[in-house]
């Protein structure tokens, strides 16, 4: 290596040294800030103040109304350092995460630099992000040491469990989700589990409870019986739905109302039709899908937001294995996935995806990825697509519903920027909410280039 490499050697890590002591001026400055307005000495002052003030002779009215409006006036005050404070402990998390990626990148943990110990600043700011948590919750996301030390293929002496970012926004309903009876039944809160996931506090921290058995359970049906059948009414809990048996959740297609996936657990009705007819519109078959790639080479992949398993079950009988993702809205769908004899994965869209690059042959989602998802959100998920699927891979988008104005200004670009190929392409208006409305399907095969 030259001099000039040892040169920019030399000044690559004063800027990462520089970069580091700005990041701990901005925590360290924050600190502070919290403590002169929160802590005591802030009080005293305000009180001697107080104590110098001379009142004017008003009468009892008028000066229980100004004590009143000082009261109010205090209360919104604490209520806006309350938030500034939770504020404070996200923005910390967000610059601890990036002193750890620096460090790693750039610095053994135990070295110093400029005289700091980052090992030590680390730890401290771990200690100080779970201040006042009880001791299960420090436990379930603290860092733990590692027993034999700094392990230079982890670059660290120490691993965290990995917990959702959103779950610093929301200390109250962490705190609930984390108590329970170590060692004991777990508390049927999957509805307010699942609601704290869809806010970002994803992936939830792991409990040391044991989940609550259906009473009665039998051995499932054997695959392929179980593809089609409904499963027994006590394979599940049913406390969290609304509906408390299959049957309820089969009739609930006739009833008023909006469901999700209304009528996806008649396995007998629509279920049984689906993906099986091409119409060179906007509904694909399977055969037809499969034939656009030499026999054989679908084999793996991933159906999003696959309500009841419906699409992983028809792949089923095709020899190719797909894992599906879903959520509990209202209905036990990932128990009703798992007893047809599938894979169910309890994730969200937002989530990354639990793959490595380069390996799915086949991704597919229908309804799911539309426009209620913000178009930023929504490119960082097709580019984990992309990054999943294998170079000729393909990504069937099954009815992407839009407004007409979105088609071609947001969604079409944003396909073509991320490099998908196009294999198949159709659109087709919805009408059922009137011509005037401008809603719009899209159905797509997309293909990851061989190169």
């Amino acid at each position: 290596m030259g001099k000039g490499d040892d040169q920019d050697c030399v000044k690559k890590n004063a800027q990462n040294t520089l970069k580091l002591k700005m990041l701990l001026l901005v925590i360290l400055t924050n600190l502070l800030t919290i403590y002169i307005f929160t802590g005591p000495s802030f009080s005293l002052k305000l009180n001697s103040y107080s104590n110098q003030l001379t009142l004017p002779l008003l009468n009892s009215t008028v000066l229980l109304s100004e004590f009143s409006s000082t009261k109010i006036e205090l209360a919104a005050s604490h209520g806006i350092i309350a938030e500034l404070q939770q504020q404070l402990n996200s923005t910390n998390l967000l610059v601890q995460a990036l002193l750890i990626e620096l460090t790693r990148e750039f610095v053994h943990p135990n070295e110093k630099v400029s005289g700091i110990n980052l090992s030590a600043v680390m730890s401290k700011l771990s200690d100080d992000l779970t201040v006042g948590l009880p001791d299960e919750v420090k436990l379930a996301v603290g860092p733990h040491k590692l027993p034999l030390g700094y392990s230079p293929r982890m670059g660290s002496d120490e691993v965290i469990a990995p917990v959702g970012a959103g779950c610093s926004k929301f200390h109250d309903e962490l705190l609930k989700y984390m108590t329970y009876d170590i060692g004991g039944e777990c508390p049927v809160d999957d509805v307010f589990a699942q609601r704290l996931m869809l806010k970002g506090c994803e992936p939830l921290p792991r409990r040391r409870c044991k989940p609550k058995s259906p009473v009665n359970y039998v051995e499932p049906t054997a695959v392929p019986d179980s593809l089609w059948e409904k499963p027994a009414e006590t394979s599940i809990i049913w406390d969290p739905y609304s509906c408390k048996s299959y049957q309820c959740l089969i009739d609930r297609k006739k009833a008023p109302g909006f469901f999700d996936c209304k009528d996806c657990f008649d396995l007998q009705g629509r279920e049984k039709s689906r993906w099986l007819i091409d119409n060179g519109k906007l509904d694909y078959g399977i055969d037809q899908v499969l034939s656009m790639k030499p026999l054989g080479t679908i084999r793996i992949g991933l159906d999003i937001g696959g309500g009841t398993g419906t699409f992983a079950a028809r792949m089923r009988e095709r020899n190719v294995t797909i894992i599906t993702t879903s959520l509990n809205l209202d209905g036990p769908f990932n128990s009703f996935i798992a007893s047809r004899g599938l894979i169910s994965m309890h994730i969200s869209v937002s989530q990354r995806l639990p793959f490595f690059e380069n390996t799915l042959d086949i991704v597919h989602s229908m309804h799911v990825l539309s426009n209620w998802i913000p178009d930023s959100m929504l490119e960082f998920t097709l580019y984990d697509i992309y990054r999943v699927l294998r170079p000729g891979g393909i990504f069937w988008l099954d009815r992407f519903f839009c407004f007409g104005s979105q088609l071609n200004e947001t969604y079409v670009p944003m396909l073509d920027r991320i490099g998908f190929k196009k294999l198949r392409w159709n659109v087709g208006m919805k009408l059922d909410r009137g011509v005037k409305k401008n809603e719009w399907y899209f159905s797509a095969v997309l293909e990851k280039p061989m190169t």
